[in-house]
């Protein structure tokens, strides 16, 4: 239905799903072979709480979501994968990830990525920042090598707020 009606992309996983709905990793596996079957490019999230972050459990969870999201797939099947990181704690709550805690992470995925995929499928691997991604924390963000683009929530609602994220993209 989805393509049906034009859309290219289907974000999985995002944060409110997990919390507000119990998607769990194997439900995210699920819909990434159905987006994948149709031809959608799937974006899928992956991110830490505030208590996982403050337990020093960030890498461990990241580990996880990315092994039960992306089981049983081969590099050549996940070519039109992007991954988001979407740092749970850092939405809506006034929060924000700084550069080199997002960095972290996004070498972490790739690195992730290429021990199970190959160094080949990690270096063209797209990975987002989206945790809180505003005008005053943008272009800081987009600066960054590892970060390859952002998953924009709310400030995509507020059409001066995009426009500035998107400029701070293309500088």
């Amino acid at each position: 239905m989805l393509k049906d009606v034009g859309a290219t992309h289907v974000i999985l996983g995002h944060s409110e799903r997990r919390q507000y709905c119990g998607e769990d990793d194997g439900q995210v596996r699920a819909k990434l072979a159905a987006a994948l079957e149709h031809g959608l490019v799937p974006i899928v999230c992956i991110g830490e709480t505030l208590a996982q972050r403050q337990a020093q459990q960030t890498l461990d969870v990241i580990r996880r979501q990315v092994d039960g999201a992306l089981a049983g797939f081969s590099a050549s099947r996940l070519a039109p994968l992007v991954l988001a990181y979407e740092p749970v704690w850092a939405i809506g709550t006034g929060l924000n990830a700084t550069p080199a805690q997002a960095v972290e992470v996004h070498r972490f995925i790739r690195g992730l990525c290429a021990e199970r995929f190959g160094a080949e499928f990690a270096a063209t691997l797209r990975i987002q920042y989206g945790g809180s991604v505003k005008p005053e924390n943008a272009a800081e963000l987009m600066r960054e090598d590892e970060i390859d683009g952002a998953l924009v929530g709310g400030a995509s609602l507020d059409p001066r707020s995009f426009l500035s994220i998107v400029q701070a993209a293309t500088v």
